[in-house]
């Protein structure tokens, strides 16, 4: 595998602003070590993003050893997501993430039609790119299955919240909250700490804390803020979108239906419909770059 203290090539884009430094390795010849994407992501040492996507043949991971196995309904030549949190920990989905990978895609002729799919540890994703350039993209995003769990409460600060968990190929506990204002949610200190029940998530989950759905011009629609494990508040999460949406629509006794929920990143759409959900939102290509061959040195 190259050495990570070679020239390596990058991309950085963001969904609704949870941003991500993208890299083309097809043949999976990086050495992608935990320490290496901490740095890469790290807003003062390098690059800064929430998170990390390889581009890599989901045939080419397995051999590597990345992947034990290919996930369900990817196929060994698909283009798969190999995403890292910002910590350099693994995780097994990112919405805003396959949005921006499936932008990257099209706009870089890697993949020449409109919809195809896109791997990930959580299954096979099929997109739909609605709209591109090289700068900028509407994508939608078949999210898999939504499942409601058990009701938790997470303690932020000096606060409770109660919500319910909501697996969507990764943990969420999504706490709708019908006394909360828009000017409520933004004044939730995050950084007081996040604290979530015992046993309730063995390996840890995001956590949304969003409004009560209301009726406006653009039908159901909430606004909601994000705690994302191993990275910490951002603008945005698209599978703690389509957690919220779900948990959401749970409070009006609804299995179904379409919400359109802000973020600080800026604005989505999600559907749910028979267990089933969608993603549909913005991407945006922001800068090419090349990291200079030293600058990072393990100890």
């Amino acid at each position: 595998m190259t050495t990570i203290s070679e020239a390596v090539t990058y991309v950085k884009g963001h969904g609704t602003q949870n941003d991500f430094v993208v890299l083309t390795d097809p043949a999976v010849e990086l050495d992608l070590t935990t320490d290496f994407v901490a740095a890469v992501c790290d807003r003062r040492r390098g690059i800064g993003a929430d998170g990390m996507l390889r581009v890599a043949r989901a045939v080419a991971l397995v051999r590597a050893g990345v992947l034990d196995g290919l996930p369900e309904g990817v196929e060994p030549d698909d283009w798969f997501m190999d995403y890292r949190n910002a910590d350099g920990s693994i995780a097994e989905m990112c919405g805003n993430g396959v949005r921006v990978f499936a932008h990257y895609l099209r706009a870089t002729g890697l993949v020449e039609v409109d919809e195809f799919t896109v791997g990930s540890r959580a299954g096979a994703r099929p997109v739909h790119v609605h709209s591109y350039d090289d700068l900028h993209a509407d994508v939608s995003v078949r999210m898999g299955p939504v499942t409601i769990g058990d009701d938790a409460t997470v303690r932020i600060g000096d606060d409770l919240y109660p919500g319910v968990a909501v697996d969507v190929g990764n943990p969420h506990l999504a706490c709708v909250m019908p006394d909360l204002s828009a000017t409520d949610l933004a004044a939730v200190d995050f950084s007081a700490g996040v604290v979530l029940p015992d046993g309730v998530f063995p390996h840890g989950a995001n956590v949304e804390v969003l409004t009560a759905p209301d009726t406006g011009t653009h039908g159901l629609h909430a606004t909601m803020r994000v705690f994302e494990r191993g990275v910490g508040e951002t603008r945005s999460c698209g599978t703690g979108l389509v957690a919220a949406a779900a948990a959401a629509l749970r409070t009006l006794e609804l299995e179904s239906g379409e919400m359109v929920i802000d973020v600080r990143g800026g604005r989505v759409t999600v559907t749910v419909d028979a267990g089933e959900a969608t993603l549909r939102g913005p991407s945006a290509l922001v800068a090419d770059g090349t990291f200079r061959a030293g600058w990072y040195r393990v100890d």
